[in-house]
């Protein structure tokens, strides 16, 4: 049975087109299912904008939307008749309207007893809801889910999720999420979310997404979701743009909408054009991902490697004390791999014996480029140590100073031809106070893309190549400038910190209350990265908690690959650096699955110190032998058509580019099709399939 299917247009959007390449999704999927979506039958160039008893009109694709202005709730009728709520009234009334007029595709409006304005368009087949603040104000919407047929949340933590909307798990505290809230530009990957409708959906996007947040609430068992956005003066957030689209229910279709609106506003990178820039990026295709410890940085550690048949690697280090030397680098390059070095832009601190070296920086960075909160105190840095650094300082003093540009030549002399840079596509941004180099959350986030355009193409030196940059978790923002992530693979769970510090219910400067993670000894294979952890080593008063956290991480019913659909063909998208193959044996199989059905690689850290090593190495060369001709050929394609093939969805299917490979994961115990249970199929184009049953190549 073919219960969810979804593809995206084969052709990149016309920019200029009045119609919407979403049409041809809603074509493509109907003629996949065999079904006739109503989107099909409408077109967005129907009549403009029109004012009827005081509610605004506005054609979308596939039908009709319908705002009041007086409560900024919003109905849309499709094309085959159904009304779908795509906004509850606002939680705190926007105020009596006023000054309501329409003009070609646009309608306008405010509300003067807050200082509002409105302004509502069809564009490219969306609704586009632009409201500016004249003060500092606070808005709750739109009010989302709210509709009793919803059936599905599609969620853009991590790689993805799509939480059925009474699912009991979900609407629990075991879950953890209803009545919390994440902040849209720093922890959801993806500035978006939907909702699916059983055979319609509707699509979020929030473009301006700094200084917006999405709560979740549980209404008779029912998950909803409130935006919230504040406007400030102050944090250059006085504009608010939320666009509405509807879809035809696929649980990546707001994905495949977001792709569709970086396409249209030439926000999409292209991985084939990265290569085509820089030729070394091409050896991030069919590479799996490691860092590295002690003898596996040399030269004898990588003719290990290849020797046990793995082909390609990306392979980093800490910018520590015993970098990787130019011999070590050049074999790693005659092997074909990728070498580079992690740093980060982000923190300063005295030097001290138990200090980074990559927080260090030349007399007259710290402290004087400390991010200033609004008190006048320094922002704390990592694990509170030091300060976070000002982008907005450096940006300042690069130019005669030199240094970042400095610190990149320096870790790249060896011959390195990529950089980890850490942070600085995570999300996580600064308003500084600091006199001396103000910065608002925005110029914060247009200096981190500066300074990481400059590595990418290598202007920060003339006299060196463009480097092959990676980030954290890199939110959308980032992808024309990065050629891979270690992070937004992983579905974060906010208990997953407790679980590597070790501080469940203490203090982080008390002594740990469960120590199973491990910690940063022994130094040449730190048990907080190679310590293979399993729920029973917590515990017995934590336990429950961390099965929970891996549920929501890693269930396969709800994963989906919303951050692919976007952004796939893009850049490369991997899991946590702290969290390898190896750290969570009893998610391996799910793991493996998960990244040949989303053709994403995995990530291992590597020692011979390492007391499992001989299996790790074992583990990463069988898997990697399977990933390689997959990812080499279809890591530059689109993902364009993402399919549960049961009601549990634990049999899944994808396909990416035009057939260029398809892959069926069945991450059930049962056979499906004659695809075992925890066995996963993938055909390239023209080709067999090819078989992997990660349960036999790990323990």
């Amino acid at each position: 049975m073919d219960t969810t299917t979804a593809k995206s247009s084969l052709a990149r959007p016309a920019r200029r087109s009045g119609r919407r390449s979403l049409l041809v999704l809603a074509v493509a999927t109907a003629l996949a299912a065999g079904l006739t979506p109503a989107a099909t039958a409408g077109s967005t160039d129907r009549a403009g904008v029109r004012i009827h008893h005081g509610q605004v009109e506005l054609p979308v694709s596939g039908g009709t939307a319908t705002i009041d202005p007086a409560t900024l709730r919003i109905d849309a009728r499709a094309d085959d008749g159904r009304t779908l709520r795509m906004s509850d009234p606002a939680a705190d009334a926007p105020g009596t309207p006023a000054n309501l007029t329409a003009s070609g595709t646009t309608a306008r409006w405010s509300y003067p007893g807050r200082g509002l304005k409105a302004e509502a368009r069809a564009e490219r087949g969306r609704l586009l809801v632009w409201i500016t603040a004249d003060r500092d104000e606070a808005l709750a919407w739109p009010v989302t889910g709210t509709d009793p047929a919803a059936s599905a949340l599609q969620l853009p933590r991590g790689e993805g999720l799509s939480l059925p909307v009474t699912d009991p798990f979900w609407n629990s505290s075991r879950a953890q999420l209803v009545g919390t809230q994440e902040d849209v530009a720093s922890q959801l990957s993806l500035p978006m979310w939907g909702y699916s409708f059983g055979g319609r959906g509707v699509s979020y996007l929030a473009p301006t997404d700094i200084g917006t947040s999405l709560a979740y609430t549980s209404r008779g068992g029912h998950l909803t979701t409130t935006a919230k956005h504040a406007f400030s003066g102050g944090d250059g957030t006085r504009g608010y743009t939320v666009a509405f689209s509807l879809t035809d229910g696929s649980p990546i279709a707001p994905a495949v909408d977001y792709r569709h609106w970086l396409a249209e506003h030439e926000q999409l990178g292209s991985l084939s054009e990265k290569i085509r820039k820089n030729p070394e990026t091409g050896r991030l295709l069919g590479a799996f991902h490691a860092y590295a410890w002690g003898d596996d940085r040399t030269a004898a550690g990588i003719t290990r490697l290849k020797a046990l048949g793995v082909s390609r690697l990306w392979l980093g280090y800490d910018a520590d004390d015993a970098p990787m030397k130019s011999q070590d680098v050049a074999a790693a390059q005659r092997a074909g791999y990728l070498v580079g070095p992690y740093d980060s832009f982000a923190n300063g601190r005295d030097k001290g014996p138990d200090t980074p070296p990559n927080s260090v920086w030349p007399k007259g960075v710290y402290p004087s480029f400390c991010v200033r909160r609004a008190d006048g105190t320094v922002q704390p840095g990592f694990h509170k140590q030091g300060c976070y650094l000002s982008s907005q300082a450096f940006e300042q003093a690069e130019p005669g100073r030199h240094y970042l540009a400095d610190r990149t030549r320096s870790l790249v002399a060896n011959g390195a031809a990529s950089y980890f840079l850490d942070v600085d596509a995570a999300g996580e941004l600064f308003r500084d106070h600091d006199a001396a180099h103000p910065m608002t959350m925005a110029q914060d986030r247009a200096n981190r893309l500066a300074r990481m355009r400059r590595l990418t193409d290598g202007s920060y030196d003339a006299r060196h190549a463009p480097l092959v940059l990676g980030s954290e978790a890199a939110g959308a923002w980032a992808n024309q400038v990065l050629a891979f992530d270690h992070g937004s693979a992983t579905p974060v769970d906010g208990r997953l910190w407790p679980m590597e510090t070790g501080h469940f219910d203490t203090a982080s400067d008390q002594p740990k209350d469960d120590p199973a993670w491990g910690g940063y000894t022994p130094e040449a294979a730190a048990d907080t990265f190679f310590k293979p952890v399993r729920v029973s080593d917590f515990k017995p008063e934590h336990r429950a908690a961390v099965a929970d956290a891996l549920k929501a991480m890693y269930d396969p019913a709800y994963r989906v690959p919303l951050y692919e659909a976007a952004l796939h063909g893009s850049l490369v998208n991997v899991e946590r650096w702290e969290l390898p193959f190896g750290k969570l044996p009893e998610q391996k199989t799910t793991r493996a699955l998960l990244a040949m059905l989303y053709n994403t690689p995995l990530n291992f850290v590597l020692s011979g110190k390492d007391k499992h090593d001989a299996q790790n190495v074992r583990e990463l060369a069988a898997l990697q032998k399977y990933f390689a001709p997959l990812h080499q050929a279809a890591g530059t394609q689109e993902l364009t058509s993402y399919r549960r093939l049961t009601a549990d969805g634990t049999v899944q299917r994808t396909v990416f580019g035009n057939g260029t490979l398809t892959v069926t994961a069945n991450f059930s115990a049962t056979a499906h099709d004659g695809l075992p249970g925890g066995c996963v199929d993938a055909t390239l184009k023209g080709g067999k399939p090819r078989r992997l049953c990660p349960a036999t190549v790990v323990s």
